[in-house]
């Protein structure tokens, strides 16, 4: 039988990262088995559905490279089949009409909780005879009253319920709409779902969806329920830890592959492997080694992945994502080295993509002043002779690899009888505005013949002002 799982959110929100994880084991259990990955949208909360969070979860997605092999489903375009399904099962006998108001509902509630027993509908409608009436009613599923629900679990082993506990689930409102726990177990039932992974939120609706399942003969997934993820403090993972959406992660500079690592470990292990390709995730991921204990979200550990694949990855690759944070930041990468260039030249240092944007900003465009400290320090007087010096040699030179540039500062450095530091600090400060770059001759090569020379000028002049206020 072909393995099938399915990720199902609710488009009320953002893809949260814990949804995200959940999508990623789904869809990892799906690529180990050799089977598909159903993506559903389960939007029957009309109030609080929006088109936006819809666009919102296929991005993070899509982003992720989670690409589902059917999909996406909407609950809201298969009430036909829904109401189908009851008046089958109210035919049947599996369901009945329930004509008890919210009043009494509430009433018995608060008389049970008065008296310490677990809220539950005590049946009163469960037998009653047919009748023919405008009254409003509910449609409620007829759970059965003896014996247990029993289910092995890949993440918490054998799970059992008494149906005692368990009373008459409604499926279906006085408005007509249906209810999520049917609709879960009609769409699991349809499009063939074998394996459910899901958050530990769910266990308590897993024994009457796998009643409503029995009472339809349709064949009972095998189930995955995993712990949540807490912050760095031992708390709930919520917005006050920070980035708590899939898109907030790229938005900051993450990598897919580096949030896919992270999220993999967040809960599973293989050995004490840290770092997995894609392929490897597919070909060691198992529902069983799971961890049931919730697992904390550590910022650095990700921080740390993602400097791994900004430094590993094609860099061409990584430009593609960094060029969305390029722009963000207004920064015209038409005008300068190929940003793939850039990359490798800048990788070793970056944290981030934003960072990486950021400290690319100088090959495409002219800083708008030198960094004090390091103006300060190396922008001085007795620089003077060293700029003038590799600016003569750097004009007359045509070969603009790194080998000849690193020639023209050693040589610069050789006729003056200085140490390079006394002719590279000054040079880097000079064409980048700062005192932190790539080696210089990789620097100078990126940025160009024609920006260079003028930005050594510009230093000249700095230091030309700052010797007459003396």
């Amino acid at each position: 039988m072909t393995v099938k799982t399915r990720f199902a959110p609710s488009p009320t929100g953002f893809l949260h990262v814990g949804g995200a994880r959940t999508a990623l084991y789904s869809w990892l259990h799906a690529k180990n088995k050799g089977g598909e990955f159903v993506l559903r949208i389960e939007d029957t909360d009309l109030e609080r559905s929006t088109q936006e969070a819809v666009d919102a979860i296929l991005e993070g997605m899509t982003w992720m490279g989670l690409a589902w092999d059917e999909g996406p489903y909407y609950q809201t375009k298969r009430f036909d089949r829904y109401k189908e399904i009851i008046a089958q099962m109210l035919a049947e006998g599996t369901a009945y009409k329930c004509y008890c108001s919210k009043e009494r509902v509430n009433e018995l509630r608060e008389a049970q909780e008065k008296a310490g027993e677990a809220a539950r509908y005590d049946g009163k409608c469960r037998d009653l005879a047919p009748r023919d009436t405008d009254e409003p009613y509910v449609i409620r599923f007829k759970n059965p009253k003896e014996g247990n629900v029993e289910f092995d679990d890949h993440v918490r082993g054998h799970i059992t319920f008494s149906n005692h506990e368990l009373d008459d689930l409604i499926i279906q409102r006085t408005d007509g709409t249906p209810t999520y726990n049917f609709c879960v177990v009609v769409d699991d039932w349809d499009m063939g779902i074998t394996d459910v992974v899901r958050g530990e939120d769910h266990i308590n609706n897993t024994p009457r969806q796998i009643n409503i399942l029995k009472a339809l003969n349709a064949p009972i997934p095998e189930y995955a329920h995993v712990a949540m993820i807490l912050g760095d403090d031992g708390a709930k993972l919520s917005k006050r830890h920070g980035a708590v959406s899939v898109m907030q992660f790229r938005d900051e500079g993450y990598l897919p592959e580096a949030l896919k690592n992270y999220l993999v470990r967040l809960g599973w292990s293989h050995g004490d492997q840290e770092i997995f390709s894609e392929q490897e995730m597919i070909e060691m991921f198992s529902l069983d080694a799971i961890n049931k204990a919730p697992s904390a979200f550590n910022t650095e550990k990700l921080v740390w992945l993602n400097q791994h694949y900004i430094k590993t990855l094609d860099p061409e690759y990584v430009a593609e994502h960094l060029v969305w944070h390029m722009n963000n930041q207004n920064i015209d990468t038409t005008n300068g080295p190929a940003l793939s260039d850039v990359i490798t030249a800048l990788a070793e240092r970056a944290k981030t993509l934003v960072d990486l944007a950021a400290s690319s900003r100088y090959f495409y465009e002219e800083y708008e002043e030198f960094d004090p400290t390091a103006a300060k320090k190396h922008l001085r007087p007795v620089a003077k002779e060293a700029l003038v010096l590799v600016q003569q040699k750097l004009t007359e030179t045509d070969d603009w690899s790194d080998e000849s540039l690193h020639q023209v500062i050693q040589d610069t450095a050789d006729q003056l009888e200085v140490g390079m530091g006394k002719v590279g600090m000054p040079l880097r400060v000079a064409i980048t505005g700062a005192s932190q770059s790539p080696s210089l001759d990789i620097t100078l090569r990126l940025i160009g013949k024609e920006r260079a020379i003028p930005r050594i000028s510009r230093a000249l002049e700095f230091i030309a002002a700052r010797e007459a206020a003396q």
